[in-house]
């Protein structure tokens, strides 16, 4: 591709790739350049793994396959606050014909149970040697004169007692590679016996802001607030990254090729700003002068003007300056990029079901994402089987009005074959934006 974007200064985006083959294309000349298999389904961390304590895992993503190291519980334990029993000695026990037992001293683990005794077990406790059952509180009174049980309800042998292994077995497979850890997960692999856990390195992201007329406070005329760069760093750290946010970067083509050679050490390089065909726009050629761009133009809005490349094996997205086209393309190409070198897939963002309040233009061939929030509708105007939310379009919609994306609850795509979306069609609401 080499001298293609002179010509495309020159021309144009005559061409716009399609989203889903500009990932490939990215996805195809990284696994080329690293020798990685990142196929789907497959777990291969490119980004090479850590081993971490348990209460640091949050988020992280497996390594290894994870079975139980032993049995939860371990022990036989009562499963009610009640009386310890040998359930063949209530046989028969009613509230007009109780069992009599005596009672054990001790409770728990410090008592043993024989026949037509009983010991006190609280929820959780070890059962007593002896004791095949539990008699809840509620059904038992205590003669505290004569030492003895009057119990009132028969139970069968096991009754309200867990058994060894009930939660989880010794051997039991738990978790596959590539499994990403979520907070109840750490508490099972405590509770099996793990205390560290190795799992993919946090893939690490130099991002780069670029444009002669960003500053970080006070802007004059013609000058304006660095707001991409904090933006898409935040994200990646969101995404499971590490970022580094750097200081901006004049439009400068050899001030522009040290920022990128300096985080060449990193797993990706993104810039921001300077991504399209206009003079000041040169990050393309950079690029392709250190490297190769793979990708230049893409059949979204707003954000056609994204450029993907790779660099001595270093994949470097050059996101567009406008702020939501900016964060747009970084959702869909920098956060697949993360989950491809920690060994995983992109998974699916979270979504709302709901109205669509009015109609949504789009051009075929290009995938458009339009901000949206979302309104409860009133209850008696709900007919059964029909969505509870309404889907609005917000006013402002031009893909340099960062107000729009950060009030909106989310966004509706439109996809590449369509011509737009009618009022009244029942649409998909991305939340693109929680953790992960």
């Amino acid at each position: 591709m080499k001298g293609a974007d002179r010509e495309r200064t020159e021309a144009g985006f005559k061409v716009r790739t399609p989203v889903d083959e500009a990932r490939r294309v990215l996805r195809d000349a990284l696994e080329q350049r690293r020798n990685g298999d990142v196929t789907d389904g497959a777990f291969t961390p490119l980004t090479g793994t850590d081993r971490v304590a348990v209460e640091r895992a949050d988020g992280r993503v497996l390594a290894t396959a994870i079975t139980s190291a032993r049995n939860v519980p371990h022990y036989r334990r009562a499963a009610m606050d009640g009386y310890a029993v040998c359930a063949a000695d209530t046989f028969g026990a009613s509230e007009r014909s109780p069992a009599v037992l005596r009672l054990t001293e001790g409770t728990g683990r410090e008592a043993t149970v024989v026949p037509e005794t009983a010991a006190r077990v609280h929820t959780g406790s070890a059962l007593p040697d002896g004791a095949d059952a539990v008699v809840m509180i509620e059904h038992v009174s205590e003669l505290e004169s004569v030492g003895e049980l009057e119990v009132e309800d028969a139970v069968a042998e096991g009754e309200n007692v867990a058994p060894v292994g009930e939660d989880v077995e010794d051997g039991q497979p738990l978790y596959d590679a590539g499994h990403r850890l979520r907070p109840s997960d750490l508490g099972l692999l405590r509770s099996v016996g793990y205390d560290r856990v190795d799992v993919a390195k946090r893939p690490t992201v130099g991002v780069i802001p670029t444009g002669e007329e960003l500053v970080t406070a006070d802007p004059g005329p013609g000058q304006v607030i660095e707001t991409n760069g904090l933006t898409v760093s935040r994200l990646a750290d969101r995404w499971g990254a590490n970022a580094t946010y750097r200081d901006v970067v004049t439009d400068d083509p050899e001030s522009l090729r040290v920022a990128i050679q300096r985080d060449l050490t990193k797993d990706v390089v993104v810039t921001t700003g300077g991504s399209s065909v206009g003079k000041r726009d040169l990050l393309p050629e950079v690029i392709d002068d250190l490297g190769e761009v793979v990708v230049h133009g893409v059949g979204l809005k707003p954000g056609h003007p994204v450029c993907l490349g790779i660099v001595e094996d270093t994949p470097v997205i050059a996101l567009p300056g406008y702020p939501v086209a900016c964060i747009v393309n970084a959702v869909q190409f920098l956060r697949p990029t993360l989950r491809w070198l920690e060994g995983t897939t992109p998974d699916p963002h979270p979504t709302t079901q709901a109205v669509l309040d009015r109609k949504i233009p789009s051009e075929p061939g290009t995938r458009t994402f339009a901000r949206v929030q979302l309104e409860q509708r009133n209850p008696v105007d709900v007919e059964d089987g029909e969505h509870e939310y309404r889907a609005i379009p917000t006013r402002a919609s031009g893909s340099g009005v960062l107000s729009s994306v950060a009030l909106a609850d989310g966004w509706v795509v439109v996809d590449d074959g369509r011509e737009g979306i009618p009022a009244g069609e029942t649409v998909s609401v991305e939340n693109w934006e929680p953790g992960y």
